[in-house]
């Protein structure tokens, strides 16, 4: 899944090039090292579903890599995930094979973890399960989901308690504290024919829609384009609502795997390597007297004196600055910046 306009990470990340494209974490960008995260003899070439606008950054990142898509499916308006994921399965096939689903803007540091706990999760899927990966909590997070771990069915994989929206603090704290509770880390591994048989008991309309839009696309080469009038229809759900709230063999498997999704710059803080100061600097940067700061720049120069706990980025013509601990709020200058 490489939508989304990824504009937390602004100004870096933009809607014409959101943070998937951009080599935030490493030397390669989040796409890239997405898709080195599924390759070998255990993978078929990935399907990827993206903003009609980065087709060509796609294909060229992952040329790169050399992980070019078996079909780069570009969607004519956002729909949020539910939706993407049926146009995938529908362009797989639709058959018996288990779809890794991932977004391609998370940081995964323990690639085999993941690894083993796909193998774990395999032997239900063929059985017909949908399969979510858990992420192992260190903090009461208020600003992702979370899931409650039920009965475990195999080794490693337990039935699904229910799933819970983006918790108050005291209730984070409470599931944090009882360890029962997991992070919803919004990775999934199922069937394709289980999954869109999922949609036609439980979002009906979706399906129905997606396979129109599939059915009309016009397709040139791996690139596919799903039919516009058509896609509109389908609701703008998450798979989260959309089915795995309410199909009955939903199964998940906890996993320590060093995974953050990178929504904020004080995220990126957290999991860089920092100097003895605290510092993490990415460009051209002078720090004096500079302590805990994140300090990036693309072009510019920046330098600091005396300074400690802040954000600063600069990209082209924008400079962002900004105490650290505030960075979601990244999202008010988005909105200033568009009145």
């Amino acid at each position: 899944l490489s939508g989304g306009s990824g504009t937390r990470l602004w100004p870096m990340s933009t809607p014409e090039r959101p943070k998937q494209m951009l080599a935030l974490t490493a030397e390669e960008t989040m796409l890239q090292l997405t898709a080195r995260r599924a390759t070998g003899e255990r993978f078929a070439a990935p399907i990827v579903v993206a903003n009609a606008r980065h087709a060509d950054m796609v294909e060229e990142q992952l040329a790169a890599v050399e992980a070019s898509a078996q079909a780069l499916i570009l969607e004519p308006m956002g729909r949020n995930t539910a939706p993407a994921i049926a146009l995938a399965a529908i362009a797989a096939g639709g058959g018996s094979d288990p779809l890794l689903v991932m977004p391609s803007d998370h940081v995964i540091t323990d690639i085999a973890a993941f690894h083993a706990a796909i193998h774990a999760a395999i032997p239900l899927v063929a059985e017909g399960w949908l399969v979510t990966f858990g992420i192992d909590p260190h903090a009461p997070e208020t600003g992702y989901g979370w899931i409650h771990v039920g009965a475990e069915i195999s080794n490693g994989v337990h039935r699904v308690a229910n799933f819970v929206e983006k918790p108050p603090r005291d209730r984070a704290e409470i599931m944090l504290a009882a360890g029962d509770h997991v992070w919803n880390g919004g990775i999934f591994l199922f069937r394709a024919d289980i999954y869109l048989g999922a949609l036609a008991v439980h979002a009906p309309e979706m399906l129905v829609a997606c396979r129109q839009a599939m059915a009309r696309a016009e397709t040139r080469g791996r690139r596919v384009f799903p039919e516009a009038e058509a896609f509109a229809l389908a609701p703008a759900d998450s798979i989260d609502v959309a089915v795995m709230e309410k199909a009955d063999r939903v199964a998940v498997v906890p996993v320590d795997m060093g995974w953050s999704d990178l929504g904020s710059w004080d995220a990126l803080h957290a999991i860089s390597d920092i100097d003895s100061d605290g510092n993490a600097h990415h460009g051209e940067v002078i720090a004096i007297e500079t302590v805990n700061c994140l300090i990036r720049s693309d072009g510019i120069r920046i330098a600091t004196v005396g300074v400690e706990d802040l954000i600063v980025v600069a990209s082209g013509n924008d400079v962002l600055i900004l105490p650290r601990g505030r960075s979601q709020e990244v999202k008010k200058l988005i909105e200033a910046m568009k009145a």
